[in-house]
């Protein structure tokens, strides 16, 4: 075998390595974004969730509530708003609002010891609830997802890849006020 064989093995086995290579964190890179559209599937079906309980809420509540008129409209285009809203930025601020508008109600419910007592209102009650705890939880899921694939977007070797195959930085689902941040207590 002459030097120039050598040579050209030597050559062709890492031009082969660099391509398995590039192969490599191509794959990475698409999973880990399939991985946040996985992720935001899954906080759109909580989000559907919740936006589903509210006419039931109001129902139950409105022959209790008469005189919360305001209210009850405020809850309705807080969910009509959230339920319209488009892109990750939009949707968390439409859906912190919703969460604030909630708030406020539930703290007017209190106000109705009748309504407290009502099964179907506990039981909606609890449901949003467990709504609540499965949209934080994949929020968290969501962002975990974002903060993989943004660094990889961003670190060497891998942003070559991303650069030249058009992989984008996502968004991450954050609350924009810092009182917001706050879990609602939902709690009769």
């Amino acid at each position: 075998m002459t030097t120039g064989s050598v040579v050209l093995i030597i050559v062709l086995v890492l031009l082969a390595a660099g391509v398995f290579f590039f192969i490599a964190i191509y794959n990475t890179l698409v999973g880990l974004r399939n991985q946040v559209k996985n992720a935001w599937s899954q906080i759109d079906v909580q989000l559907k969730r919740r936006h589903d309980l509210i006419p039931n809420l109001i129902e139950t509540t409105k022959g209790y509530m008469q005189h919360e008129r305001q209210t009850l409209e405020a809850v309705t285009q807080a969910r009509a708003a959230a339920s319209g809203a488009k892109g990750v930025a939009d949707i968390a601020k439409a859906e912190t609002e919703l969460t604030n508008v909630l708030t406020r109600f539930m703290a007017v419910a209190e106000n109705y010891p009748d309504l407290k007592a009502n099964q179907n209102f506990l039981a909606l009650q609890e449901e949003l609830t467990s709504t609540e705890n499965k949209i934080a939880f994949a929020r968290q899921a969501y962002n975990d997802a974002v903060l993989f694939l943004n660094n990889k977007v961003e670190m060497f070797p891998s942003n070559i890849v991303a650069v030249i195959f058009y992989f984008r930085k996502e968004q991450f689902f954050e609350l924009e006020d810092a009182a917001d941040k706050v879990v609602p207590k939902v709690s009769f």
